[in-house]
């Protein structure tokens, strides 16, 4: 009797550490208030509304919208009548094109960037060669390689297709039956014909030609305002963090999803850059990413300086709706300094597990390359280098991979 007397205490003992060990989480202890606040930071529950667009008057038009995801998606509006706006733009890939270069009436030597939230963006493309989402529209519209179009054919097509839609938005369109005013094909580009005829055209019917394609933008930028990033199991996850930064309820990450997130706020910097809600600072810089082998090194933000500033579509421009006091973006960007040569814009992380390959010309995979990448630094080939190496081991790589995986939109219930 004296021996199950001392073996039933020990039993319970054994018994509690049992339900101990099973709802106690070392993984998913405490968050400090710092990193609470830094992860709250993160969280789309903190996104505010859209910053408005002073340059274009349609931005936030129902009606503009319509018209603008018509265009996104009509092949007309295209050199060979194949190819779209949502031929690199695709919505099941998050409004990229899964490809490393974008395919178009050619290739073009540049991955495709998300439309996901990109008109929280002051800037847009990987050097921010446009001050506004409309501005960049019209950029793949005339590139030789994209949809290689004129500017006057996409005046007809406008009149032709879509007359109704557009004159209740912008009014009258030019008389463009008057194919002497208004060749079929005619505009600044590489074509030499169209180009020739763009210059026999009067200023008055070149600046009314400009003003059809500077709405064709704007409407296909009001139908981009409406692609808005949704909730991942990381905003679930930080809403489930109580005031003293313990998770409550299900858990939401796993164990390595969660060390990864340590890793991503701490000894990976990766916050340095990828910040805000979308993950993204919009600023630009320059990381050591190789180029693309056979293809001429992208000179990033410098570029970009220089192509915004003499855009005639740039929200100082006569096609922009703004006055010139609400252009602060333009105004007072950086035009000069280190960090502009080679510089690229940083990328939102959200869906980036699914927005695969990566870095401006689709350089890298894998979501393990990139994070190889900045685990053992390398030398810019272009201009001031900013990475520092991380040296994570490898168990830190995969969970910070696997963090990232947490980022991904959950289905709308």
């Amino acid at each position: 009797m004296h021996g199950r007397k001392l073996l039933l205490p020990a039993a319970l003992v054994l018994l509690l550490s049992a339900l101990v060990a099973c709802t106690f989480n070392p993984n998913a202890s405490t968050w400090s208030a710092d990193e609470v606040q830094t992860l709250r930071s993160l969280s789309l529950a903190v996104l505010k509304p859209l910053p408005p667009d002073p340059s274009n008057a349609v931005a936030d038009d129902p009606a503009a919208a319509a018209l603008g995801e018509r265009i996104f998606f009509d092949t007309r509006f295209s050199a060979n009548g194949a190819v779209a706006c949502a031929s690199c733009h695709m919505p099941e890939r998050h409004f990229t094109d899964g490809r490393p270069f974008g395919v178009g009436v050619g290739v073009i030597p540049l991955n495709a960037m998300t439309l996901v939230g990109a008109a929280y963006s002051p800037w847009q493309t990987w050097n921010g060669k446009n001050d506004s989402q409309w501005s960049q529209a019209l950029l793949p519209l005339e590139n030789a390689l994209e949809h290689g179009g004129d500017r006057t054919f996409y005046a007809h097509l406008i009149a032709e297709h879509y007359a109704g839609e557009y004159t209740a938005l912008f009014g009258p369109l030019p008389d463009l039956a008057d194919a002497t005013r208004f060749p079929p094909h005619a505009g600044p580009v590489d074509a030499v014909a169209a180009s020739i005829a763009w210059e026999t055209m009067t200023p008055d019917d070149r600046d009314a030609v400009n003003r059809v394609f500077a709405n064709i933008g704007k409407a296909l930028a009001a139908y981009e305002r409406t692609l808005l990033p949704k909730p991942a199991r990381f905003d679930r996850y930080v809403a489930s963090l109580d005031d003293h930064g313990r998770p409550q309820g299900q858990p939401i990450l796993n164990d390595d999803e969660i060390a990864g997130l340590r890793i991503f706020i701490g000894k990976g910097r990766c916050t340095n850059c990828h910040n805000g809600p979308r993950f993204t600072n919009d600023a630009f810089h320059n990381t050591a990413v190789p180029g693309a082998p056979g293809y001429p090194l992208q000179r990033g933000r410098i570029d970009g300086v220089a192509r915004v500033q003499n855009d005639p579509f740039n929200c100082l421009g006569p096609y922009s709706d703004a006055a010139p006091e609400a252009c602060t973006a333009l105004r007072f960007m950086v035009t000069e300094g280190d960090t502009l040569l080679g510089g690229m814009k940083t990328p939102t992380l959200r869906n980036v597990a699914e927005t695969a390959p990566y870095m401006h010309t689709g350089q890298m995979a894998t979501l393990a390359e990139v994070v190889a990448h900045y685990s053992g630094g390398g030398y810019a080939l272009l201009g001031h280098n900013e990475l520092t190496p991380l040296n994570l081991t490898a168990q830190e790589a995969a969970q910070l991979e696997a963090f990232l995986h947490t980022l991904t939109e959950e289905p709308s219930p």
